[in-house]
This record gives structure tokens, sequence and C-alpha cells, in this order.
């Protein structure tokens, strides 16, 4: 019985680890802080595919820092890559990134603008648990279906506390 107990626990534990890690993902963070995942291994052995990166917007960044930028506005893509060098068109510095694992720096020049924020540090593999529990199915499986099971547990202790106090009025009705 206790075996179950601590399965319990651990189990409503991290169901509430899930439910931040969607809230933190989903919402904004007081200090500017995102969370976000990274899907490719363009970055690794340093960024994991699958890892979550937390990312804040600084005011210069250098060559060597790892940030998230928007590639395409309308679909909303992010890319995770190392600033590789720096060129200034005009008034404006242009970023040239590159992912760790690739072999030649990214075609498109990136403006400040479009950087989301430089990467403070990574969570290995726990994006894909982020990603998969954003998708209906994910949803379903990680929140729902625990959620239920909880309740229905819950339901099974007040039946049983029921039971007993319906026991003990009947037990001094009977002593009368």
């Amino acid at each position: 019985m206790k075996f179950f107990k601590i399965i319990y626990y651990f189990f409503i534990t991290c169901l509430g680890l899930i439910a931040l890690l969607l809230i933190f993902s989903s919402f904004p963070i007081p200090g500017n802080f995102k969370v976000m995942t990274v899907l490719s291994g363009s970055m690794e052995p340093a960024i994991k595919m699958g890892s979550i990166v937390i990312i804040k917007p600084v005011k210069d960044y250098k060559i060597g820092d790892v940030v998230t930028f928007n590639s395409d506005s309308e679909n909303k893509i992010f890319i995770t890559h190392r600033i590789y060098d720096t060129e200034v068109i005009g008034d404006e510095v242009y970023y040239i990134t590159k992912g760790d694992a690739n072999k030649t720096p990214d075609e498109r020049k990136i403006s400040k603008k479009e950087i989301i924020g430089k990467v403070l540090f990574s969570v290995p593999y726990l994006g894909f648990l982020a990603e998969f529990s954003k998708k209906p199915i994910g949803f379903l499986l990680l929140i729902i279906v625990p959620a239920m099971i909880i309740i229905c547990e819950e339901v099974k202790n007040i039946i049983t506390e029921m039971k007993k106090m319906k026991g003990k009025k009947e037990m001094i009705l009977n002593k009368k």
C-alpha cells in the first residue's frame, strides 16, 4: 500500500511539473524571460535536440552568444543558433548566425530586431514533453487522463469515508 502511495505522489508531482512547464512555455514570465523549445539538432552538442532554452533579451549581442531569433515572421518559426560574425550595413548591425553542428553559416543575416533573446541555459530533452503536451493527444494523455484518475481516486475516498460514517451512525442507533 505504501508503494502505491509513493507512486501516486510521484505521479502528482510529475503532473504539477508538466502543468508548470506548459504555463511557462505559453505565458510571459516576469523579467522578460521566455521558455522555448529547440526542435532540431543544429546546436548539438551544446544544446541537445528537444531541449528547453530559457532566453532573455539583452542590450548587446556579441560573437559567440547563442540567440533565438524569428526566422519566418508569417509562421513564427524560431531558430536558436550561435552568433558567428557581425556585419554593419548602413547604420544597422546584422548578425551572421550558425548552428554548432552546421558546416556553414546561415545565409540570412539577422537584425537586432529579429532576435528574441540570448540563451541563458538549457534543460535537455524536456522540450519533447512540452511540445507533446501542447498537442491535443498529448494534452489528453498528460493532463486530462491523470486528472480524471486523481478525481476518481478522491471520489472513492469520499465514498469510503461516507460508508464509515454511516456505519458509526448505525452502531450508535443500535445501542439506543
